[in-house]
C-alpha cells in the first residue's frame, strides 16, 4: 500500500509517500555508496562500504578485507544497507534493502570483483565525469596474499520513501 501526503507550509506543498521497488532499484543503481548494518553481540553495527547494484541478479556486491564485519556476518548474514540522495532537508530519497549476506569465492568473486570495480568506476565516470584509475586495480587484489573477501548481499526486500517540496 503506497502513503502519499501532502503537506502545506508556506505556501510550499511538501509531499511524502512511499518509493515503489522500480524507483528503489533505480537509487541503489545511481549510488555506489551505503551503509551496512549488522548485528555483533547482540548490538546492531552501522558502517559505510562502496557497493554496486547488480540488476541482473537483484544483489549488492562489495568486498572488505577480513575483520569484525565479515566475521560477524559470517555468524549472522540477515544484514540491511542503507542509501539514501539527499538534495535538502525538505529534498532527499532513502532506500533500505533488508538482505542475506554470502560470501563469494574462487572465480564467481573474481567475475564479481570485476563486475563491482567495471560498474563503480561506470557511475563515478557518469556523476563526476572523472575515470578513476584506481578501481580497476580492485579485481586484482583477489589474487594477492591479503585478498579482500568479496560478497554480495541477496536482496529480500526493499522499502523507500521520498520527500519533496515543490
Amino acid at each position: 500500500m503506497i502513503y502519499t501526503f501532502i503537506v502545506s507550509t508556506n505556501n510550499n506543498k511538501v509531499m511524502r509517500r512511499n518509493l515503489d521497488e522500480k524507483e528503489c532499484a533505480a537509487l541503489l543503481k545511481q549510488n555506489y555508496i551505503g551503509r551496512l548494518a549488522y548485528i555483533s553481540g547482540g548490538c546492531p553495527h552501522i558502517v559505510p562500504i562502496t557497493y554496486f547494484y547488480d540488476a541482473d541478479t537483484n544483489t549488492l556486491i562489495s568486498y572488505s578485507s577480513e575483520g569484525h564485519k565479515i566475521q560477524e556476518m559470517r555468524k549472522n548474514p540477515s544484514v540491511c544497507l542503507s542509501i539514501d540522495n539527499i538534495t535538502s532537508i525538505s529534498n532527499w530519497k532513502s532506500v533500505l534493502v533488508q538482505g542475506t549476506f554470502e560470501e563469494l569465492s574462487r572465480i564467481d568473486a573474481k567475475h564479481m570483483l570485476h563486475e563491482f570495480s567495471e560498474g563503480v568506476k561506470e557511475l563515478i565516470s557518469e556523476n563526476y565525469g572523472k575515470n578513476p584509475k584506481c578501481i580497476s586495480e580492485f579485481s586484482a587484489k583477489i589474487d594477492t596474499e591479503e585478498s579482500s573477501i568479496v560478497f554480495r548481499i541477496k536482496i529480500n526486500e526493499l522499502a523507500g520513501k521520498l520527500r519533496n517540496t515543490d
